[in-house]
């Protein structure tokens, strides 16, 4: 990383009248920039780098389900590093209360009068690790805030910085330890992904990388908060043609039809949202069946649950039918 590609992104201008977007161009090697950057702390999943960046340019959240050790929270580290902003850590524990994760009103002695204490959720970037180790109640503090970036604690309501985007783990092999996240939680996560296990060759390298130091640790940001909310709307005014955003409707309404709960409309937006974010990474300004396609296994399939008769289908197949049987045009 040069110190070209370290600054380019910094200390971007605001317009008078609210964000300016970048170009299309610009938002794109940002999302490289980043990327890449990533890139020298996980080894290999340069698929998944891709999805995590674009959700965050999607104003989306993100779900990483898999098994312990595979670099799940490193890189989410890796990515809040990669961007100069407020990161904030969540650790999700049985006794986590939702007071920990939104904040509290606490008494001053002195001026006798109760402030706001806020908690952890007031961040750019929120890691809750291992978020289903914590009971649903603990869970539901995230709600209001993954969808309308604010906290109401005590009938007062404050907004969350911008931008701000929730990257959750989940332990997926402990069930009897953990529970199950509610499924309005699982809505409001844009994407699901998970990391897997590297080759052996990917291994080999990432052991070298991490002989003497990790390196996150000398990991600098190649990218401020300005620049993000910048490329937020570039990706917002993304072009989708009406016959992208029927494609899209008739995906959705296919995962309806053929399972007990299908595809929301939240999960449509997300998924427009999601194709939008993957046009500009490839330098469009108007997005293409191609991209509604891609993005909708990570979007949709954690979103379905199917039919009690249909025991060997999960969200993933019916996504993967309705790409398959559902036309274009």
């Amino acid at each position: 990383m040069t110190d070209t590609d370290a600054k380019q992104f910094d200390g971007v201008p605001q317009s008078t009248g609210g964000v300016k977007p970048l170009s299309v161009e610009e938002a794109a090697r940002l999302c490289e920039a980043i990327e890449r950057n990533v890139g020298r702390v996980i080894v290999g999943n340069d698929e998944t780098i891709r999805h995590v960046v674009t959700a965050m340019l999607a104003r989306g959240h993100v779900l990483l389900e898999d098994v312990p050790g595979v670099g799940k929270t490193m890189l989410a580290r890796s990515l809040a590093r990669s961007i100069d902003c407020d990161f904030r850590r969540v650790q999700f524990t049985p006794d986590l209360l939702p007071s920990d994760i939104t904040g509290v009103n606490v008494f001053n002695q002195q001026s006798r009068e109760f402030e706001f204490q806020p908690g952890p959720v007031f961040g750019n970037v929120v890691l809750g690790d291992e978020i289903n180790r914590a009971p649903p109640k603990t869970q539901s503090a995230l709600l209001e805030a993954m969808e309308e970036e604010q906290v109401t604690v005590d009938g007062e309501t404050r907004p969350l910085p911008s931008p701000f985007t929730v990257i959750a783990t989940q332990n997926m092999i402990e069930p009897n330890r953990t529970y199950e996240l509610p499924f309005a939680e699982v809505d409001r996560f844009m994407k699901k992904l998970s990391m897997g296990y590297p080759s052996a060759d990917e291994e080999a390298e990432m052991l070298d990388r991490a002989a003497a130091h990790h390196p996150i640790e000398e990991l600098e940001p190649v990218a401020d908060r300005e620049a993000i909310r910048r490329a937020r709307e570039t990706v917002a005014e993304t072009t989708t043609r009406t016959e992208v955003r029927e494609y899209a409707a008739r995906l959705a309404a296919y995962t309806r039809e053929h399972a007990e709960i299908g595809a929301s409309p939240r999960a449509t937006i997300a998924l427009v949202r999601a194709a939008k974010a993957r046009a500009v990474t490839r330098e469009r300004g108007y997005v293409i069946p191609d991209d509604v396609k891609a993005s909708a296994p990570v979007v949709l399939a954690h979103r379905i649950k199917p039919s009690s008769s249909a025991r060997e289908t999960d969200g993933a197949a019916i996504v993967d039918q309705a790409l398959t049987r559902v036309s274009i045009g």
